[in-house]
């Protein structure tokens, strides 16, 4: 089944068509820079940019990065506090005079990796964290999805959150080295290892492929796989997300 993707991230919003049966891009993937400041109306404006783009007349699905629920943003996350409590389904379908299925971008990729990807057919416990503007993570047990997982948002032991100290945009603004960085991010591995003992962790996001520069700084003794999707689990998990929505 063919089904519009988009991924919107902090610092771009990206879109394809998707096989939603092998995952495959059946176009190429168009990205559109994030408006600053992100507030709802500015990135509703570039998800109908987007629909041009495409000249899609059908439904869509969407990453979104923070928590959803039925479709209702309910934490601001990293794009702008006027998200919060906004209904991210119904101001696009309002924007755009289409439907759109919106949840967690996280959840999605993990919906794409543990449906087609680098966790396909693992049992028991897999955690996905995409690392980017912040950190993202999605948590299945058994193939299904248990959503909204934060780990992002957990307390580093300063107090303060750690993904302000873990993600690749932090790693970008304090101009670290990726030894300096993985060190930083093990710790937050070695958190999630201890609270919920997952099986497999998938890394995505657009630091996971330097996962071969980076991972002898790694001490988990976790099964650890990049994405297979990498950047484009999102837009993917997306597409699968809306097509299982409109059966």
């Amino acid at each position: 089944m063919k089904m519009l993707g988009i991924d919107i991230g902090g610092s771009g919003i990206k879109g394809a068509v998707v096989n939603t049966k092998t995952g495959e891009l059946l176009t190429e993937r168009f990205r559109i820079a994030t408006p600053k400041p992100a507030t709802p109306e500015a990135v509703a404006k570039v998800v109908k940019e987007m629909i041009a783009h495409f000249d899609w007349k059908k439904a869509v699905g969407c990453s979104f990065p923070t928590t959803i629920v039925d479709g209702k943003c309910i934490h601001s996350g990293n794009l702008s506090p006027k998200w919060l409590n906004v209904k991210v389904d119904k101001l696009f379908k309002k924007e755009c005079n289409l439907p759109f299925f919106v949840s967690n971008d996280a959840d999605l990729a993990g919906l794409a990796e543990v449906s087609l990807g680098a966790a396909k057919n693992e049992k028991e416990v897999v955690l996905v964290i995409t690392i980017g503007t912040g950190i993202g993570s999605g948590l299945f047990y058994n193939g299904k999805l248990i959503p909204n997982l934060e780990v992002g948002r957990m307390l580093h032991t300063n107090g303060k959150i750690i993904e302000f100290h873990t993600a690749d945009s932090v790693r970008k603004k304090e101009d670290l080295s990726l030894e300096d960085w993985a060190k930083r991010f093990d710790s937050l591995l070695e958190y999630v290892r201890i609270v919920f003992t997952p099986s497999l962790i998938v890394l995505g996001g657009g630091i996971s492929k330097k996962y071969d520069n980076f991972k002898q700084y790694l001490t988990t003794d976790v099964k650890v796989k990049v994405a297979e999707f990498r950047n484009n689990a999102g837009i993917i998990g997306a597409a699968m997300y809306a097509s299982k929505k409109c059966k």
